[in-house]
């Protein structure tokens, strides 16, 4: 089952947003996610959080309502909902902004998510654990970035610079980026953890 997550981050293009998303099961609101469900024409399944940032969501009946004082963010606790209720797959919008503590820790998010993506108006972001295939476009820029000390064993397909059975240091920009030659890429790992950012124009 797949889930999306609407966040109470930035989200400039409504539109475009709708088209990246595609066909999902389950729809949670991060709190004030709601009031950009609204204006996408998106009835959540369900809202969860304190909602202290949602606009007119007494309407929606199925409601996780948390104290302000919690130890999880409102994102943290719509992937918790999601994963709980049997989604395997999980798609995050308006997860990121201008308030950078909580954009890497929606980002990290991805962790707790067996397949899952970040996207907002200009990126699509994955977690590479093992092994990614990535749909795009030749001529996209894609990057990797170490999350670990090292990220060992890395090799690519479909990249202008292709890496075998590499390394990818933290704090290093080698991986900063690529370009997609092909509509798919592969990238596998051996070793640590990656972020994949496809920037979503050529």
């Amino acid at each position: 089952m797949r889930a999306l997550i609407i966040g109470n981050g930035d989200i400039k293009n409504y539109d475009n947003i709708m088209r990246k998303i595609g066909r999902t099961d389950l729809i949670i609101c991060a709190d004030g996610g709601y009031n950009h469900a609204k204006k996408m024409g998106i009835t959540p399944d369900v809202l969860i959080g304190d909602l202290d940032s949602a606009i007119g969501y007494e309407n929606i009946k199925n409601r996780v309502e948390y104290p302000t004082r919690k130890d999880f963010t409102d994102g943290e606790l719509a992937v918790m909902y999601a994963e709980e209720h049997g989604c395997d797959s999980v798609v995050m919008v308006g997860m990121t902004g201008d308030r950078l503590d909580h954009t890497f820790a929606d980002i990290m998010l991805l962790n707790k998510c067996k397949d899952g993506v970040v996207i907002d108006d200009n990126n699509a972001i994955y977690l590479l654990r093992d092994r990614l295939i990535i749909n795009g476009r030749s001529g996209q820029t894609l990057s990797i970035i170490p999350v670990t000390a090292d990220a060992r064993g890395i090799s690519t397909s479909g990249l202008e610079y292709p890496l075998d059975n590499e390394t990818l240091y933290f704090s290093s920009t080698r991986g900063i980026s690529n370009v997609m030659t092909a509509d798919t890429c592969e990238i596998t790992i051996k070793e640590g953890l990656a972020l994949v950012v496809k920037v979503d124009r050529v």
